[in-house]
């Protein structure tokens, strides 16, 4: 594994600017999340530490040393794709083999032996090593997918959205499978995906993307309780921050031009007289969507609240984050 420096990085196609001076450090055993909408620069910054393209300016250090002029074969890196590449007429056992039996790597065949079963342990798919990959569900298909990558233990591994394809159910499951798998490899890992469950629930560190530039880059704890604009606020969340005019409980302070409110940072039973819209259960907690005046805003409560739609509540705000008129945190 080794520690990946991105440093002033900028690349345009066309007239399109896809990336903006980002310069960012993934350090080594990490698993970095880049966050944000398509067109953002997620696939880009991928694709130039590949080596699949060159970037206009900055320079790409993978362990110490730049890879600028070094081929993509030459930089030692994996790639996993949203789409599952792999060879429908194989078996799992020699999709997984193939990469090693590359002329670039050439292993002897008893290595190759070992370390696909290797990885499939560690993928929990064994028993799917003599099964065709047609043969094979959406998510044994993309752990498939990965493992290509795993066999080869290249330095850093770049996967670009690659459960984005899958059902709910199986994003879930194998979200917990590549922290598992992260975990237990001691890998570097720089993972691109607009989800933002994705972010908070694997990043040991996460940077969000707006139009090409990194806008912030720390822990998911970090960007989600204190982030430097609303574009960051409104990236991590569920539900989303509400956000409301200034003076919308009053007493915001100068410069002011909007109050952010996380639903947990909402308390009832005094203030401001909220009605309540809709309730919506979800087993664990209770939303509670608010009319207070012209702004619509959600709130969390306990599981059993006995709260219907049309009453009406007192609501304040607890730690807001507070915004000025261009969306930058005060």
């Amino acid at each position: 594994m080794a520690e990946v420096i991105l440093s002033g990085l900028a690349k345009s196609y066309g007239k399109t600017q896809a990336l903006a001076d980002v310069t960012m450090t993934i350090p080594d055993g990490a698993f970095v999340v880049l966050l944000g909408p398509t067109g953002a620069g997620k696939t880009t910054t991928l694709r130039l530490i590949a080596g699949l393209d060159k970037p206009d300016r900055g320079d790409i250090r993978i362990g110490g040393a730049s890879v600028l002029h070094d081929t993509p074969s030459q930089r030692d890196v994996a790639m996993v794709f949203q789409q599952y590449s792999l060879y429908p007429h194989l078996t799992v056992r020699e999709n997984l083999a193939f990469p090693l039996r590359s002329p670039m790597i050439a292993m002897p065949e008893p290595e190759i032996a070992r370390r696909v079963q290797e990885v499939a342990e560690v993928l929990r798919i064994p028993h799917k090593l003599d099964n065709k990959a047609t043969a094979l569900s959406g998510g044994e298909m993309q752990r498939v997918s990965i493992g290509r990558a795993l066999v080869r233990q290249p330095r850093i591994y770049l996967m670009d959205e690659p459960l984005s394809s899958l059902d709910a159910k199986l994003r879930a499951d194998l979200r917990i499978e590549l922290k598992r798998i992260h975990q237990d490899l001691g890998a570097t890992f720089l993972y691109v995906t607009h989800d933002q469950i994705e972010a908070m629930t694997m990043a040991s560190h996460v940077g969000v993307l707006d139009q090409g530039r990194l806008v912030q880059f720390g822990t998911p704890r970090e960007i989600y309780e204190a982030p430097v604009s609303v574009y960051v606020a409104s990236r991590l969340g569920q539900p989303h921050i509400n956000l409301l005019p200034a003076d919308a409980f009053g007493n915001a302070p100068a410069g002011a031009a909007r109050i952010g409110l996380r639903p947990e940072h909402i308390r009832t039973g005094d203030g401001a007289e909220a009605t309540i819209r809709r309730v919506e259960h979800l087993g664990d907690q209770t939303r509670l969507h608010l009319a207070l005046g012209p702004h619509d805003l959600i709130t969390l409560t306990e599981p059993h609240t006995p709260l219907t739609a049309g009453q009406t509540l007192k609501i304040r705000p607890e730690n807001p984050l507070w915004f000025d008129a261009d969306g930058n945190r005060i």
